[in-house]
């Protein structure tokens, strides 16, 4: 199964948000540090968004049947924030309810 690089890093996104809603209720702070990652990836020409090449993140066992294109592997680091330019903490405070809490408000990207 391929899929794009951003849905890749926006899934990584998405669960430390929903780590840091289970963490409410927790009296241990954990500091997200970098996040590296390193995928093997296929680029694509694609016809219908006018010829613009798309990177695929593929699996190892798709690599051995991918004849559209070379493969390459790319690396990088990424140091999560959040929106305020503050480092992101999964935590809680002390009133926080316990569990993850209400997400069937909340909308991955």
């Amino acid at each position: 199964m391929d899929i794009e690089l951003a849905d890749a890093v926006a899934a990584v996104r998405d669960e430390l948000l929903k780590a840091r809603s289970r963490g409410a209720s927790s009296d241990l702070v954990f500091e997200v540090g970098p996040v590296e990652m390193e995928f093997e990836v296929e680029l694509r020409a694609d016809a219908k968004v006018g010829g613009r090449f798309r990177v695929w993140a593929v699996s190892a066992d798709a690599e051995a049947g991918v004849s559209r294109g070379a493969t390459h592997r790319v690396s990088f680091t990424l140091t999560p924030r959040m929106r305020d330019g503050e480092g992101l903490l999964i935590h809680g405070g002390a009133d926080a309810p316990a569990g993850p809490g209400d997400l069937d408000g909340y909308v991955a990207n």
